[in-house]
């Protein structure tokens, strides 16, 4: 019996480990099991001409919210082309309502509810055998013209499953991909707009296994590995030795975890400040509203205090990369209280700040209540809501508008030092940037039309001068300067007219080539000569002295009230001549506010100075002397 397990992921870098389960508790009695992965871009009849060449007898297809409509058209398909075939589904998508795609897709012969290892390979049993499937528990199938959901079959050992790691054909691909892992099963928590609140407890792997695992990725090369854990954290020990055996054997590899911000210790906090190398551990925290009435109605139990404290903390530490998600749509969350919310999070500077917007997921509490909170939803994945009771669809598209433009400047992170200047010194708050700059950007039309780099910053120039924006010298001589540091390469093109006359240039030129050190020791131990610095090095004028400047957008905004601040090392003594830390890190400061009002003392000009292939890190290096 031949059997295939395919899924559509989101992206070619993305891989299933959900097959990859199947296959491994499986291929010692049905040897004959082959993985196929394609991405939800990918030609439907491509795919169905790839999977009717392997002569499948059963296909098997692992199902989200993102390749759900995808996988049905498939199936539809290769029911007409391979009609003997038997088709399986499973996964999150199918688990919960699996009589509705048993309904709506006649093709799909059975569908496996939840844990997919043991009940999956009961099926391919009976499949081969007698076919009583009615002892198949965890499955859906049909008997003639019934349908039948059997009873759920008990949560499986999760040591008794086989490594879904260890598959040879995986190897070539490992360092140009994700790998997905998982330590655990389940979420402690009860929030009622996700799946992981349905299942009650948290499962674990064994950790010498887990462990094990781990370092054999990594020993062949994988280069960024995803916990799948909902809660990494929520095991204290569990997580510290975790955190430990990484440090200790990363080899470069990167890890990103899910945790919960407001539960972690002090201790492991402490720990990964002192011990984690920079770069390594990436941490996804999932805040969602800030409003204490809608987590509350949606049963999510959180202290924001503590989560800010512990974002804080970690930020302070420079050595850990946050991502932070919000949901716009919440029950009791309108338009007026999502900025607040919204506000709230963005003070905290998080490197990614994801606004999602509500799905009204299959098998949930939310959407079984969603008449109660007049919700209307996509009847088709990914479900999202377009209206509630108390934010319209008007609301929705103004959100998705400001949602467009946080992507592109603020997550992107080109633009860092010219959007921390505006939310800090031009805008009444960072919601309010970005939302009037995202319908500025709709009332133009360039939601219709794609864009190059440059295009980011002529877009944003036209809408500051546009409003009569305050300052426009020294926002121009930001984005100039985030420009130049966005390039690994010297610059063919600048997007500003004004460059710097040839006089000018290349007396500044004489000048740095005479007296390199006045710039950094490392440039004058170099010694290069001017044709030679020609080929990296850019030279600007800014108007105005930009150590102030820089030095008004490090740290925190004042409403933040933090305990731990920020400076953001993007000029140092190098703004006086002496050497300059070039890359733009996060160090600890004093625990004072951020004044919100703009520099006053920044007469004067500056010499900035950009260098480009210098090291190894690949990032532009800069520099800025003081003019006059």
């Amino acid at each position: 019996m031949r059997i295939v397990l395919a899924t559509l992921n989101a992206k070619y870098i993305h891989t299933s480990l959900a097959i990859r389960l199947l296959k491994a508790y499986s291929e010692h009695e049905f040897p004959d099991i082959m993985l196929a992965e394609y991405t939800i871009k990918d030609p439907a009849m491509n795919i169905v001409s790839d999977l009717f060449q392997k002569k499948p007898d059963v296909i098997g297809f692992s199902c989200y919210i993102w390749n759900i409509e995808e996988t049905i058209k498939l199936v539809s398909i290769l029911k007409q082309v391979l009609p003997e075939v038997q088709i399986v589904l499973g996964g999150p998508e199918v688990s919960y309502e699996p009589l509705y795609w048993m309904k709506r897709e006649p093709g799909v012969d059975f569908v496996v509810n939840g844990d997919g290892e043991e009940t999956f390979h009961h099926l391919l049993q009976e499949l081969r055998d007698e076919r009583k499937f009615h002892f198949v528990y965890g499955a859906a199938y049909r008997k003639g013209e019934e349908l039948i959901v059997n009873p759920p079959r008990p949560k499986s050992d999760l040591n008794t499953l086989p490594t879904p790691h260890r598959f040879a054909d995986d190897l070539p691909d490992l360092s140009k991909r994700i790998v997905y892992f998982e330590t655990s099963r389940g979420c402690p928590f009860n929030c009622q707009f996700c799946l992981s609140s349905i299942e009650v407890g948290v499962r674990y792997y064994d950790i010498e296994r887990v462990k094990s695992d781990l370092l054999y990725l990594i020993n062949n090369g994988a280069k960024v590995i995803k916990f799948l854990d909902r809660t990494f954290n929520i095991n204290r020990s569990y997580a510290m030795e975790m955190f430990q055996f990484l440090i200790d054997n990363h080899q470069g590899c990167v890890f990103q975890f899910e945790i919960t911000a407001d539960i972690m210790r002090p201790e492991v906090l402490d720990f990964l400040s002192e011990n984690a190398p920079p770069g390594i551990f990436r941490f996804e925290i999932g805040v969602q509203s800030t409003n204490d009435e809608t987590n509350e109605l949606v049963k999510r139990r959180q202290n924001f205090t503590k989560l800010s404290r512990t974002v804080m903390k970690i930020k302070a530490s420079g050595n850990i990369d946050q991502h932070l998600d919000l949901i716009a749509g919440l029950p009791q969350e309108d338009y007026a209280t999502f900025r607040k919310t919204f506000n709230d999070v963005f003070a905290m500077e998080p490197e990614e700040l994801q606004l999602g917007f509500l799905k009204m997921l299959r098998g949930t509490g939310l959407r079984a209540q969603a008449a109660k909170y007049e919700y209307t939803y996509m009847e088709h994945a990914p479900y999202e809501i377009l209206s509630s009771h108390v934010m319209s669809f008007a609301d929705i598209i103004r959100l998705k508008r400001l949602e467009d433009v946080l992507e592109k400047y603020w997550n992107s992170h080109r633009l860092d030092h010219t959007v921390k200047y505006l939310i800090r010194h031009v805008f009444e708050s960072p919601f309010d940037f970005f939302q009037a700059f995202g319908d500025y950007w709709e009332e133009r039309g360039w939601q219709k039309i794609g864009h190059q780099l440059e295009d980011l910053f002529t877009r944003l120039h036209a809408f500051l001068t546009d409003r009569d924006t305050p300052s426009m010298e020294i926002i121009t001589g930001l984005m100039k300067l985030d420009y130049f540091l966005g390039h690994k390469y010297k610059p063919r093109k600048i997007w500003w007219d004004n460059a710097l006359e040839k006089p000018e240039w290349a007396r500044h030129m004489k000048e740095i080539v005479a007296h390199p050190e006045r710039v950094s020791a490392v440039l004058a131990e170099a010694g290069y000569t001017e044709r030679e610095l020609q080929k990296f090095m850019v030279l600007e004028v800014l108007p105005f002295r930009l150590a102030p400047v820089l030095d008004s957008i490090s740290g925190l905004r004042a409403d933040a009230a933090p305990e731990v601040l920020l400076v953001t090392a993007g000029e140092t003594a190098g703004s006086e001549g002496a050497d300059a830390d070039l890359m733009v890190e996060n160090v600890p400061a004093a625990a004072v506010a951020v004044a919100e009002a703009a520099p006053e003392d920044v007469g004067g000009s500056t010499l900035l100075i950009v260098l480009y292939q210098q090291d190894e890190s690949q990032r532009a290096q800069y520099y800025a002397l003081p003019l006059s």
